[in-house]
């Protein structure tokens, strides 16, 4: 169930400081040694069998919808920080196989092919590796000892690959509060409008534990129209810091938007990078979803009035990734 929890009033935050108030965020939401020294699942703990039973109730009409963007060249990739848009090359084509190059018997052909990208270039998952507090991992561990030139050795992509099933609910904050269903850029999310959004949506929109929450803000609505601009890295809609308090006491599962960096930006203080990730990340033990196509399935849910669904997000399990692309479908 839904719970009013209470939360720091943006206007109060020090935008000088945010060093103290990450490390505030931090003892107050810290899920450090909740399911024993040993955990590599962090909240995703909160969705058991008997919740993704009831989920799969959910499904009324067998209507999919996928989630994702297109993995493709005309992604949301810029090149900052290496991050760049898949490259998709062929390693045999139809025409091998007319001019009879393939060396296959009894006139068989075929084409085969292979992607280079990042990890986290479109839609995907921010595993419990990707992101550290001065040094320390998800649960206490020594951020060295988990991520090393291996890999993520302890929280790697493939601990999940079974487990992101459950009840998924949108909040279409864009629809509630934006203009023609889009918030602007910059436009903080904070607790009040996620509570004012599921009040607005009705019983089906309730959030507790072992959810997966879905967020949409309209910036990807935007973007698709108008073109990516600076949709990687620049000024974008998304959760407040303030929010760290809701997002551990919900018991929520997993999170996710349609931006690409799941907090506002610019952050709340006047010299941050992504303080909401480094106490969503390491301390809560939150898996974050990012770069996530919510316009279908926000058109439907606005029709029939149904805001939660069966959610299916697995992610690829690269062994020892930190993220990973995911293709998140929506049953409904």
């Amino acid at each position: 169930m839904t719970s009013h929890i209470s939360s720091i009033d943006p206007a109060e935050l020090d935008r000088g400081d945010p060093e103290a108030a990450i490390a505030a965020a931090a003892r107050r939401c810290s899920n450090w040694g909740r399911w024993g020294p040993d955990d590599v699942h962090g909240t995703l703990n909160h969705i058991g069998d008997a919740d993704r039973a009831r989920a799969a109730a959910l499904v009324r009409t067998g209507q999919t919808l996928s989630l994702s963007l297109r993995f493709d060249m005309d992604g949301p990739q810029s090149g900052w920080r290496r991050r760049t848009n898949p490259i998709h090359t062929m390693l045999d084509t139809g025409s091998d196989a007319e001019a009879g190059r393939q060396g296959f018997p009894h006139g068989i052909g075929g084409a085969d092919d292979v992607v280079t990208m990042p990890l986290q270039c479109s839609t995907q998952w921010d595993g419990l590796g990707h992101i550290f507090d001065h040094g320390r991992a998800w649960n206490d561990r020594p951020a060295g000892e988990v991520v090393t030139s291996d890999g993520d050795r302890v929280t790697g992509i493939e601990t999940a690959a079974d487990r992101i099933i459950g009840r998924g609910v949108l909040l279409d904050v864009g629809r509630q509060f934006g203009t023609d269903g889009e918030l602007p850029d910059g436009f903080a999310i904070t607790t009040q409008h996620l509570d004012q959004t599921i009040e607005a949506q009705g019983s089906t929109a309730t959030v507790g534990r072992g959810d997966l929450v879905c967020i949409r803000t309209g910036q990807l609505t935007r973007v698709l129209r108008d073109g990516w601009g600076t949709y990687a890295g620049g000024p974008a809609p998304g959760l407040s810091f303030t929010t760290a308090d809701w997002l551990r006491h919900t018991d929520i599962a997993a999170i996710a938007t349609d931006t690409w960096g799941f907090e506002v930006r610019p952050n709340e203080f006047d010299d941050a990078f992504q303080p909401l990730h480094q106490v969503a990340i390491p301390h809560i033990g939150l898996y974050l979803g990012e770069m996530w196509n919510l316009d279908a399935l926000a058109d439907a849910c606005a029709t029939d009035r149904r805001y939660d669904f069966l959610l299916t997000a697995a992610p690829i399990p690269v062994t020892g990734a930190v993220g990973a692309p995911v293709n998140p479908i929506a049953m409904r």
